[in-house]
């Protein structure tokens, strides 16, 4: 069975200018990434600047801290993640 008790915060304080170098992060490392859910305040004529996103990472051998130290690089972007042991 695969390990996928990972689940990885993160926050976005300017989606703008991080979008596009988070999205390229998530795309190398898109193979472990069972689940991914954004989150923003979005109305029809105005959405937020700030936005989080959810992942849910699987695998034998998930890269974890790489992908958060890659991900912390990219100025206005925050990560956490826990391991829940069932």
């Amino acid at each position: 069975m695969t390990n996928c008790s990972t689940i990885m915060a993160i926050i976005q304080d300017n989606r703008v200018e991080t979008a596009v170098k988070v999205q390229d992060v998530l795309t190398r490392y898109g193979c472990y990434i069972r689940v991914r859910l954004g989150l923003h305040d979005a109305a029809v004529d105005s959405c937020t600047n700030t936005g989080i996103i959810l992942l849910q990472l699987c695998g034998e051998n998930v890269p974890t801290k790489q992908i958060e130290e890659e991900l912390k690089q990219i100025p206005n972007v925050k990560v956490k993640y826990m391991t829940l042991d069932w």
